[in-house]
């Protein structure tokens, strides 16, 4: 707090203030001298050793300490100083878009992919904070809008637990679906400021298999609309399921991942585990749901102003029977 420089303050010349406060010291201690000098006019100095205490206590001068230092806190609080926060946003819209191919049953996360990944994102749903709207999209071999943008965070919650599997993985078509969605809400919400900042969560655990619009192409307008994609690669190498009797390897796909996220301009995440993606989960939480401000933080140097102010009055009575 005291580390502050005047590029931190609102309105530094506030700061002149402190011109007065040291006049009022240099007062002070001219006061504190002349009275000392009147003292010493007396004639009879043997009755002035027996009325006049020997050596002033140092405590008397406590209040008028108090009140200075006090006096300089209420300057700072003046001055507007300012600080660095992490505030809620207000507006912006993210679309959660997650894979629900067969891949997505696979046991290598337990107690499976699709499961852990329902688990995780209803925790980053409800953890959102209350100004982001957010949508939902299911894909594998097409993409569905489960969700709309919306602050209702149950109506998400809800469709994450209904989640069902399906053949095939559409990647490119769920990211034009989930721009679309985007583009939608930000007509109808968009006002004087234009739309609000939007983002994508593309979770996903395989290589693209069809879909009308290629998922590297897809990222690339993402880009062009200003719409980073924030990846994460759910899996590991060791994934396997069963298809029509048929068992089937199905390694998760970190490049490509990375490949998407780096040409919309957004984030890759790879989750191995439950945890991991938890953890991812609450990554983005924080990145999505607040921003850096500088905001006002007068507030703790006018608490210990005026803290000190009073203490400066209540010693005053103590010690002198009078205020300062």
């Amino acid at each position: 707090m005291f580390g502050l420089s005047l590029g931190a303050f609102a309105t530094p010349w506030w700061f002149l203030l402190t011109i007065a406060v040291a006049a009022l010291a240099v007062i002070y201690v001219v006061l504190q001298r002349m009275r000392r000098r009147r003292m010493l006019r007396f004639a009879n100095l043997e009755l002035l050793e027996r009325v006049a205490p020997k050596r002033e206590g140092w405590y008397r001068h406590v209040p008028a300490a108090f009140l200075l230092v006090a006096f300089l806190l209420l300057t700072v609080a003046l001055a507007g100083p300012t600080a660095e926060q992490k505030v809620p946003r207000n507006r912006a819209t993210v679309m959660l878009v997650i894979d629900v191919s067969l891949s997505m049953k696979a046991t290598d996360i337990k107690p499976s992919r699709l499961e852990a990944a329902q688990a995780a994102a209803k925790s980053f749903a409800e953890g959102l904070t209350p100004g982001i709207n957010l949508g939902l999209i299911s894909f594998a071999g097409s993409a569905t809008v489960l969700v709309a943008p919306t602050t209702d965070r149950d109506a998400v919650s809800q469709s994450i637990g209904d989640l069902k599997l399906a053949q095939s993985t559409a990647t490119g078509d769920a990211i034009v679906a989930a721009m679309a969605a985007i583009d939608s809400f930000g007509k109808v919400v968009g006002g004087a400021d234009g739309p609000p900042p939007a983002r994508i969560v593309l979770m996903t655990d395989g290589k693209e298999t069809v879909g009308t619009r290629k998922a590297f192409d897809a990222a690339e307008d993402a880009k062009t609309a200003g719409i980073p994609i924030s990846t994460i690669s759910f899996g590991t190498e060791e994934g396997v399921v069963e298809i029509e009797g048929r068992r089937q390897d199905v390694p998760v796909d970190d490049d490509s991942m990375k490949e998407i996220a780096k040409l919309s301009g957004g984030e890759f995440f790879k989750a191995a585990s439950a945890e991991e993606l938890r953890r991812v989960y609450d990554t983005l939480g924080e990145q999505i749901g607040y921003e850096k401000k500088q905001a006002d933080a007068s507030k703790p140097w006018l608490v210990l102003g005026t803290i000190l102010a009073m203490l400066a009055a209540a010693g005053a009575l103590v010690f002198g029977q009078r205020l300062p």
